[in-house]
């Protein structure tokens, strides 16, 4: 970046007015916040928009003094360069009342325009302070939580919450409680005092549910568990969701970074989790100082710096605000390094040894086998962990085996010990499909998950890191032959990992199924169009349209909640 630039930035996506100036030359932010504090529940947005008309003005006139104050330019010239404003996602009436005091600004300062996406800021701001190349990020946030890796000139999102943001989600259960707004730091407090006690936990491949944990929660405080053990039991199974999730993204893009945003990050808990699963795996972990965390306009700042210098300006009339303005809309102008990434393998880079997400996988090709270990996770709770790596060895050993009777490929069992988490299975494939994708694998894929969902199961975690991809054996006649006696055409695509398997009759469960596969092809194909075209091509040969159309309803969902936003 220049080493001059300098950003006057405004933030008003939801509950905080701020301000802020960025000055490239020292690596400076100075901000200015003006926080609204409903007097009870969750944000409203007509007072919040209020509170944004008022607190606004004030928060833009510090901000602007103090680039007045620190600027040693020509004479008559404006203090910044340029204007950068939260364009969304947000609250509608709180983005318009920014985007029209930015559009005023811009215009008195006869300066250009930047419009920034206010999720993508939270990772450009950890990428910023950490240093790292290309990291995950996860964004904790009150009305949205998700994961970003950047592929191919956007940032993608590769899992997100199917419901609810983390932080609604908690202040959902504390006015349930009776607590006041932010009910975060409540929790957190509570949570100290408080014992393990069991709640739903709710992970699909890198998506996430906390739906069925609210409402869990709310039912044992209305059954007279004590507040304390409830509070400390969501922070262990909510902040472990976003911690194995952020670990299967980090598996999936092969990236050893991982950056924290959003104001949940703020939680002591889950930054010591999330830490602690990055050592376990030799990742390295970075979340930004507090003010960073939550909505601030330094992070716009920072981010409309790079924008500007990479010629990313607005028009006036190009700079309507979006209320529902995804992260993976947005082109990535200020990047082209597109990252070289590669799978986790063991100890020193050691070739018969893979490291994903929840296992060490010990390979032995010359011998056809494979020891798949599940690891402790000393993040999670020790009776959380247990249970998970104990169901999740069951499920696999048993959802392998059936999804072979039903004609797909999947490697043949030969040992299971669920107390120690373990299994042994053919060695199947000559690589992951994510480093061999074509169209009519991808197809296979397709075909693969509808003879699951009709068989009344799914697969889970269906990535195109667990599947396995290579040539088909030959019967005693020399014809190649799939799981079901079908003849093969020479390219076998074998499903793996059925851990995050169940059984279900439920449509919504099998377009989950389908919308896991989807989100990973999009984390790492080149041009996953195409491929993502066949997926359902594939699924349609065999399974039911019904699913195809409730896939389609699954892919609106991930939408900036806009009900009780809170960070």
């Amino acid at each position: 970046m220049s080493s001059d630039i300098r950003i006057l930035g405004i933030e008003g996506t939801a509950w905080a007015a701020s301000a802020a100036v960025y000055d490239s030359a020292t690596d400076d932010v100075f901000i200015e916040s003006d926080a609204y504090q409903p007097d009870s529940g969750g944000i409203h947005p007509r007072e919040a928009a209020e509170h944004m008309h008022d607190a606004i003005p004030r928060v833009v006139e510090t901000a602007l003094e103090h680039a007045r104050e620190t600027y040693d330019g020509p004479a008559g010239e404006a203090p910044v360069d340029a204007v950068a404003f939260s364009r969304g996602p947000g609250l509608g009436p709180c983005l318009r009342i920014v985007g029209t005091a930015a559009r005023a600004l811009s215009q008195a300062l006869e300066v250009p325009l930047v419009g920034v996406n206010h999720m993508v800021a939270h990772l450009e701001i950890g990428r910023h302070a950490s240093g790292f190349d290309s990291p995950v990020c996860l964004n904790a946030s009150g009305a949205n939580a998700h994961l970003l890796a950047y592929r191919n000139g956007r940032y993608r999102v590769l899992g997100e919450t199917m419901d609810t943001g983390v932080g609604n989600a908690i202040d959902k259960f504390t006015r349930h409680v009776g607590w006041s707004h932010p009910g975060g730091p409540k929790v957190e407090a509570a949570a100290e005092d408080g014992e393990y006690v069991d709640l739903p936990y709710v992970v699909k491949g890198m998506d996430f549910s906390f739906s069925g944990i609210m409402s869990a929660a709310k039912q044992r405080y209305d059954d007279d568990v004590p507040v304390e053990d409830i509070c400390f039991s969501l922070q262990e199974n909510i902040f472990g969701m976003l911690t194995e999730v952020a670990e299967r993204a980090l598996s999936l893009t092969g990236s050893d970074e991982l950056v924290l945003g959003g104001g949940v990050g703020q939680n002591a808990r889950l930054r010591e989790m999330l830490a602690e699963m990055c050592a376990q795996r030799g990742a390295e972990f970075h979340a930004p100082e507090p003010r960073f965390l939550r909505d601030n306009a330094g992070m716009i700042a920072v981010l409309g710096a790079k924008m500007y210098e990479a010629g990313d300006t607005l028009e006036i009339e190009e700079s309507r605000v979006d209320p529902n303005y995804r992260p993976d809309q947005v082109p990535v102008t200020w990047r082209s390094d597109e990252p070289e990434l590669a799978a986790g393998r063991g100890a020193d880079g050691d070739e018969t040894q893979v490291r994903g997400a929840e296992a060490l996988v010990d390979l032995e090709p010359e011998t056809g086998r494979v020891t798949k270990h599940r690891e402790a996770k000393s993040y999670r709770h020790p009776e959380l962990d247990e249970r998970l790596r104990r169901e999740r060895t069951t499920l696999e050993a048993r959802l392998t085996t059936l999804a072979r009777r039903e004609g797909v490929p999947t490697p043949v069992l030969s040992d299971v010990d669920p107390r120690e988490a373990r299994l042994e299975l053919e060695y199947v494939g000559e690589m992951d499909l994510r480093d061999g994708l074509t169209a009519e694998r991808v197809r296979d894929v397709g075909r693969h998950l509808a003879r699951l969902h009709r068989a009344g199961f799914v697969h889970g975690d269906p990535t195109t890191r667990n599947v396995r991809v290579g040539s088909a054996e030959p019967d005693a006649s020399g014809t190649e032959r799939t799981a079901d006696g079908g003849e093969q055409t020479g390219d076998r695509t074998y499903l793996i990992d059925f851990g995050l398997g169940y059984h279900t009759d439920h449509v919504e469960d099998y377009a989950m199924d389908i919308h896991v596969f989807d989100q990973s092809l999009v984390g790492t194909a080149d041009d996953p169009d195409p491929l993502r075209e066949a997926l359902r091509e594939g699924y349609r040969e065999v399974g039911e349209e019904r699913v195809l159309e409730r896939l389609r309803d699954v892919e609106g969902r991930g939408r900036y909640v806009t009900d009780d936003a809170s960070e």
